[in-house]
């Protein structure tokens, strides 16, 4: 096997790098994942992840965790209503959305971020995850990477893979293509326990999501786990909004206030959400990587995920994306079927590229759909064509 007697480092540890860990170690594979947080319960996890059957799903197949998946998903969590500005209801698959339905082309499980990260988590051998180690360089060393961390530690590694987000730093060592901002930027909050702090809401979304339009505005929430809601705003803006607004994200009175300047036409409906958020808010530049992107693959280093191809979320793929990531890189370097590390690496950046490039479209194809004036009418018709 390619990957005998190799190191192999894997630079963050979401829904992408945990899972080629774990499929990595199935093949018997040395692995390390090298994470900046500071242990496992150090970040609030965002909202939850709808796997698809082609992707994110089969990647849980192959890792031998679905039954652990199906037991820890968010039954009803997909089920979704499409409302306009006065929360007015125009469409709902609450009565017809069945609350499990595997191996519907269209049941797309939801599983709560957090949750997901903990069923990976504990499928990994013990000391496999670095906490506290944020990347800072790497430096060749033999035929392999020294790599250094924020802490003042160093690892070796025969192989790196980049999995570190939109803002990646292993990305640099594989290209200088840069990803470019879409003109779409959402403000995010957290709310807990939302059923006593957000009662009217709360009756409304039913444990599922609500997609709201406006005219070219939209505000997106969906249930998380543990009773808890995350939620956006999400608009048209130059690419520094979140710092030419002067807004102070940590007072959510002064959101709210700009809420109201900005959403004049929305419902006091939504105020709820502003009022009870846990501050502060996040701002969130969507970005997408050049469709049309390609590089020539290092021998010993890649990327999978968003470091790979960030692209706006209105399509629902970028975990799915990440972890097939996962699941065809792995396939690629324990094969019996390429010669090197390289030609694997080659193969796998070859066919990642020409399905990102279509996903990447769509979610840019969908973002404009979903904030142009008649964006309601719009996706209207288009969850209900499927």
């Amino acid at each position: 096997m390619l990957l005998k007697n190799k190191q192999v480092a894997i630079i963050g540890g979401g829904p992408g790098g945990l899972t080629l860990a774990r499929l990595l170690q199935l093949k018997n594979v040395n692995v390390k994942v090298y994470e900046r947080d500071l242990n496992k319960n150090a970040r609030v996890q965002g909202s939850p992840l709808d796997l698809h059957d082609e992707s994110g799903l089969a990647a849980i197949h192959k890792a031998n965790l679905f039954d652990e998946f199906k037991n820890n998903f968010l039954p009803g969590a997909d089920k979704m209503l499409i409302v306009d500005e006065s929360a007015t209801i125009f469409m709902s698959d609450y009565e017809t959305n069945r609350d499990e339905d595997f191996g519907n082309e269209y049941f797309r499980p939801e599983i709560d971020r957090g949750v997901l990260r903990k069923i990976l988590l504990e499928s990994l051998q013990p000391e496999t995850v670095e906490w506290d180690s944020h990347f800072i360089s790497m430096e060749a060393q033999n035929e392999g990477w020294l790599l250094h961390f924020k802490n003042g530690s160093t690892a070796y590694a025969d192989i790196v893979i980049g999995s570190d987000g939109a803002n990646s730093k292993i990305r640099p060592y594989i290209t200088d293509i840069k990803p470019f901002y879409s003109g779409i930027t959402m403000l995010e909050g957290n709310i807990y326990q939302s059923k006593k702090t957000t009662p009217n809401i709360d009756s409304l979304l039913k444990g599922g999501k609500i997609m709201a339009f406006g005219n070219t505005k939209n505000v997106l929430l969906g249930q998380k786990g543990g009773g808890d809601l995350g939620f956006y705003a999400s608009f048209k803006a130059d690419e520094n909004w979140a710092t030419n607004s002067r807004l102070d994200f940590a007072d959510k009175t002064q959101i709210l206030e700009w809420f109201k300047k900005d959403y004049p036409e929305w419902s006091c409906i939504w105020y709820e959400l502003f009022e009870n958020v846990a501050a502060p808010f996040i701002p969130r530049p969507i970005y997408c990587v050049p469709l049309n992107q390609t590089w020539k693959s290092l021998p010993n280093a890649t990327i999978i995920g968003d470091a790979a191809h960030v692209m706006p979320p209105f399509a629902g793929e970028g975990a799915n994306m990440a972890m097939l990531d996962a699941l065809e890189l792995n396939e690629f370097l324990t094969s019996d079927n390429c010669n090197s590390i390289q030609e694997a690496i080659t193969l796998y950046e070859l066919q990642m590229h020409e399905r990102a490039t279509k996903a990447a479209q769509e979610s840019l194809e969908n973002g404009e759909k979903m904030h142009s004036k008649v964006a309601l009418k719009t996706m209207l018709a288009f969850f209900g064509g499927q």
